[in-house]
């Protein structure tokens, strides 16, 4: 067995093009969290609202919220489907069309009424395919080699990541100049729908799941091993049923709460920094999204130094660390608002939070103990989906209060770079509270492979 594994070798060709499903995700959404809130800003029954902000913020975690409800769920009926396009394919082929159409006219609608009707669509639509287009690789690859397979899965969406924001500056290059903003959105919202297409046609006709179909007689065997497998593993939910000492549920409390607060804050910024910007530095929206990208690559680059430094120092002083170093940065750009800080403080701040990304979910699986890993994955997930839900209404609200402090009444977008460090230091005061975790009894690959299957 030990040979065999070790003779294994990934098939880079096709997990490559498995990828492709993985880059149409990314496409959409970056485009989609770098353009929407500017054009819910600025429709015009919005901006007659008293809390724009915060209106702005509750349609803005509609993705979140359908993630939570619908994608594990669409996931499970896909482990669960047979076709003769294979298990996964099928909700490729029908969910990515359909998103292409709904995301073309998002930029075009502005009756309200319609715009959230196509958004809500949208959103639902995504969550059917998100799940089983994550899935493929595994479906694909041993699990001995997915800690590699995922590494090459992301790389294709951090090419979806790079295309939706230099989309901006692509479309601007090829439209005659003087083209107004809204026209140049206009097109790159059909930019992403097309590479989306073009990302579903190279995983049906190059993946090819294979023919899954099955007979009546044995669906209702595996229905029936499905049910006692599910209710055998099944227990009492809750952190008190944990079997946790005091200490160490005291320790994993403090750190979901200051991974609520952590992911509170970068969600916030991802979410909100375009509109920011555009409207407090005078930056093309095209040129906003890039900055974005800068921080999403800062934190890519960071994640291998971040990994070692917390086996060398320790994973709370390593996160500890991040923490305070972005802290330090964003404090320091509010304050100054000199313009070469921004660019110190979204790629220093980018890779210092891989300090921290990298080294909480092994924290918290090293509490749990490696006889609980899916339940301690589960309570990750849910500190880190929660505020993705609450962090934009939260700032949407606060947008609204700035207002009432301003002589001229309009919203001062700057307190998003007090919010988020507030959010940090509240992490911190957390973090101090946290006093297990640290011996590593659970290997890096299964780590690698549980934060890759969810």
């Amino acid at each position: 067995m030990a040979e065999k594994i070790k003779k294994a070798r990934l098939n880079y060709g096709k997990t490559i093009l498995i990828g492709f499903g993985f880059m149409s995700v990314q496409i959409a959404w970056i485009i989609y969290n770098a353009y929407v809130p500017l054009i819910l800003k600025e429709n015009e029954t919005i901006q007659n609202l008293k809390w724009a902000g915060l209106a702005v913020g509750i349609i803005m975690v509609i993705d979140n919220i359908f993630g939570v409800v619908f994608q594990p769920l669409f996931g499970r009926i896909s482990d669960r489907t047979h076709t003769r396009f294979g298990k996964r394919t099928p909700f490729l082929m029908i969910g990515i069309p359909l998103c292409a159409l709904f995301f073309i006219f998002i930029p075009r609608i502005h009756i309200i009424g319609i715009l959230m009707l196509d958004v809500i669509v949208f959103n639902f639509i995504m969550s059917t395919w998100r799940s089983p287009v994550v899935a493929m690789m595994p479906d694909f690859v041993p699990s001995e080699l997915r800690s590699e397979g995922n590494a090459v899965i992301n790389i294709m969406g951090g090419v979806g990541v790079v295309l939706g924001t230099v989309a901006g500056k692509i479309i601007t290059f090829i439209m005659p100049k003087g083209t107004s903003e809204a026209v140049i959105r206009n097109n790159v919202f059909i930019f992403g729908a097309v590479i989306m297409i073009i990302c579903l046609m190279v995983v049906v006709f190059l993946v090819k799941e294979p023919d899954n179909r099955i007979s009546k007689a044995e669906i209702i065997t595996r229905e029936a091993e499905f049910k006692k497998d599910k209710a055998k593993k099944e227990g009492k939910g809750g952190l008190k049923s944990t079997g946790l000492s005091k200490g160490e549920l005291k320790s994993l409390i403090f750190m979901l709460v200051a991974l609520f607060f952590n992911s509170n804050a970068t969600d916030s910024i991802q979410t909100y920094f375009t509109t920011f910007a555009k409207y407090e530095l005078d930056f093309t929206e095209s040129n906003a999204s890039l900055i974005i990208a800068l921080f999403a690559a800062a934190t890519a680059i960071g994640a291998i130094p971040a990994g070692k430094l917390g086996r060398r120092f320790g994973r709370k002083r390593t996160i500890m660390s991040g923490w305070a170093g972005v802290l330090a940065l964003f404090l320091l750009y509010a304050g100054t608002k000199l313009q070469f800080l921004l660019y110190v403080a979204i790629v220093c701040g980018g890779a210092l939070i891989a300090f921290v990304t990298i080294n909480t979910l092994p924290l918290v699986l090293e509490i749990g103990g490696p006889d609980r890993l899916g339940t301690f994955t589960g309570y990750y997930y849910t500190a880190t989906f929660s505020a993705s839900i609450v962090g934009p209404v939260l700032v949407g609200g606060m947008f609204d209060v700035t207002k009432k402090f301003t002589a001229d009444g309009n919203t001062n977008y700057w307190s998003l770079f007090i919010y988020a460090p507030v959010c940090f230091a509240l992490a911190m005061l957390c973090m101090t509270q946290v006093k297990h975790g640290e011996t590593q009894t659970i290997s890096d690959e299964v780590i690698e492979e549980i934060a890759q299957d969810d």
